[in-house]
């Protein structure tokens, strides 16, 4: 099948040198000159001209930053892309700006699937990655072969914005789970418990989740290597929140933790792991973060 991948980061590289190794033909395009070079060295082929990719593709398929990027390459998309060609998207953005994409794609007669992705950079490279769809069915299930490439686990949950709803929900959840590790760990660390032993104890716990568990290896050794940092999940916090005040639902455990994120910015910790707001609360407590 061609395939035009189009962002080539931390999460579309992975995912576009899995797609090329199951047999596709794969072009990609990123505008940053480094993921486009780095992309060539790990085998991918870079299109000397997206627009002509993008009539010769079969299925596009995107990993974009933000609402003005998936706006963009979706006016890109409708633009040179044949009717009845699917794109397929695998970004975190709003529903408002996957909507509005999606009416500007069905009126050139594109097909267009919101494929968000759970799962970190690690999990793209191992091919582990959740995927939550919404869309046509029958594309989705036209281009259900490309998502198992991406992981073992694919959800269909709807014709609309169902899938960019879910991706938040997850999300949520996620930065709720560091803003606990912070305060439960902190206040071990406070009443004199060694932090090693307080990881052991939780990964043998009933606490012991999948996140826990997938953290608990590189927070034991203080560890903030960012698999997601806390600018990013700022920016993922700020969607879920937009999301609940447009459906009327307070969140207000999770305004609590995006103002702890604001904190970890603030205080230097923009680009490490958003699991840095421990250090936060551990400031605010009294304690050396490091």
């Amino acid at each position: 099948m061609k395939l035009h991948f189009i962002g080539v980061g931390k999460m579309g590289l992975p995912m576009a040198r899995h797609l090329a190794a199951a047999g596709h033909s794969v072009t990609v395009s990123d505008p940053s000159p480094e993921r486009c070079q780095l992309a060539r060295a790990q085998g991918l082929a870079e299109s000397t001209s997206p627009a002509a990719s993008l009539a010769a593709a079969e299925v596009v398929l995107s990993s974009l930053p933000n609402d003005e990027a998936l706006l963009a390459v979706a006016a890109q998309v409708a633009a040179h892309a044949h009717v009845g060609v699917i794109h397929v998207d695998t970004s975190t953005v709003s529903l408002q700006a996957s909507a509005e994409a999606a009416q500007a794609l069905a009126a050139k007669g594109v097909l267009y699937l919101r494929c968000t992705v759970s799962g970190n950079n690690k999990m793209a490279e191992a091919a582990q990655l959740t995927v939550m769809a919404s869309g046509p069915r029958a594309a989705y299930d036209s281009v259900l072969p490309l998502l198992k490439v991406l992981g073992p686990n694919q959800f269909y949950l709807g014709e609309a914005e169902q899938a960019r709803l879910m991706k938040l929900v997850v999300n949520l959840m996620i930065a709720q789970t560091s803003a606990m590790l912070a305060e439960a760990l902190t206040l071990g660390r406070k009443g004199g418990l060694d932090w090693q032993d307080m990881w052991q104890v939780l990964g043998a716990s009933a606490v012991a989740s999948p996140i826990v568990k997938a953290k608990s290896a590189q927070l034991s050794q203080r560890d903030f290597t960012p698999t997601f940092t806390v600018e990013q999940m700022i920016k993922d916090l700020a969607l879920i929140l937009g999301a609940g005040v447009d459906s009327h639902v307070p969140l207000p455990q999770t305004a609590l933790t995006f103002q702890l994120m604001q904190a970890a910015l603030a205080q230097g910790d923009g680009q490490d792991d958003y699991a840095a707001i421990i250090r936060t609360v551990e400031r605010s407590a009294g304690l050396p973060a490091d």
